[in-house]
């Protein structure tokens, strides 16, 4: 029976690429000049202080590439956007959000893709990020270069390239259609290292052809190899459907979204390591949490594990058990 499932979804690249946007829905309707969401949050700096954070989704062109499990697209353009577009988003946000120390510029794509972030507009985009500490930027490892550099230098602040490394489960990684191996993504984040800029790690739990007796094992193994490449910040994120790919997949059987309590142990084992900041990402975690009378309970748990980075006690459930 697993080898007709397997078979649904194809084995090369082009084929990939096709099938996975046929499998989307529509995008959303979007304005080029105006951010499609900002807001401000709390995050726990490296020196442990709780500091204000600007988050700023910025309304983009979609990636080049078709990852798998990707439902970004969703708010993204068929065309790049005009050159002064990016730096008019940012403005028209940084108008109406509180002081913050960091900055995040996510594009749902690449920061150094020219077609996606014009570098003529680097030098303005820097201006009006003047007065922050941090700026972190997103991209895919193939793009770690040049302009990498281009932008760090025309920055007051410490630059922080988050890049996604999704999991290194050799054959999962491969079918995620990410066009990255491993030792790639290990040559970009050194060079990110060479060049004092800091790295954030994305790792997925459970992505897709990953079996959840093993889910918690490659997500631990994930978090080793992210910090053998010197990330600063590992964010873990618990892998979901909707994209219309992965719905497919999990009707067949090839996705299972992790339990929360396979994010709850993945985090706490990235704590407990001690080699730098473990959040979990919380973004629709509801959606995870199958007991409705402790889920309040151990999601407030892991807000207070991003905050604090130590581990109180485990949410005791007699219903659950509580994720024992």
């Amino acid at each position: 029976m697993t080898t007709p499932q397997l078979s649904i979804y194809p084995e090369h690249t082009r084929e990939r690429d096709q099938w996975i946007v046929a499998k989307r829905g529509l995008r959303n309707a979007l304005d080029p000049r105006r951010p499609y969401a900002f807001l401000s949050e709390q995050e726990r700096s490296s020196s442990g202080e709780i500091v204000p954070v600007s988050t700023l989704f910025l309304t983009n062109r979609e990636c080049p590439w078709r990852c798998l499990m990707c439902d970004l697209w969703q708010n993204t353009l068929v065309d790049a956007v005009p050159s002064g577009a990016i730096l008019e988003q940012i403005e028209f946000a940084l108008h109406r959000l509180p002081p913050a120390r960091c900055i995040k510029l996510y594009n749902s794509g690449s920061f150094f893709d020219v077609k996606a972030i014009p570098p003529e507009d680097y030098s303005g985009i820097a201006a009006a990020l003047s007065s922050f500490e941090r700026v972190i930027v997103e991209s895919h490892p193939a793009l770690i270069g040049a302009r990498t550099l281009q932008f760090r230098d025309l920055l007051s602040a410490q630059l922080e390239v988050a890049m996604g490394l999704e999991t290194v489960h050799p054959a999962a990684l491969e079918r995620l259609n990410k066009h990255v191996t491993l030792d790639q993504f290990a040559a970009a984040a050194e060079r990110l290292h060479a060049e004092t800029i800091d790295l954030r790690v994305f790792v997925l739990v459970q992505p897709p052809f990953v079996r959840g007796h093993e889910a918690l094992h490659w997500a631990q193994r994930s978090l080793d190899f992210a910090f053998d490449c010197n990330a600063t910040v590992v964010t873990l994120i618990p892998t979901r459907a909707g994209n219309g790919a992965m719905d497919l997949l999990q009707r067949i059987g090839e996705f299972t979204p992790p339990d929360l309590t396979i994010v709850e142990k993945a985090v706490e084992y990235g704590v407990i390591l001690k080699r730098g900041r473990v959040f979990a990402d919380l973004w629709e975690i509801e959606r995870i949490a199958k007991c409705l009378s402790c889920c309040a309970a151990r999601i407030a748990r892991l807000e207070q594990i991003n905050l604090t980075q130590s581990l109180p006690s485990r949410v005791e459930c007699e219903h659950c058990g509580g994720g024992a």
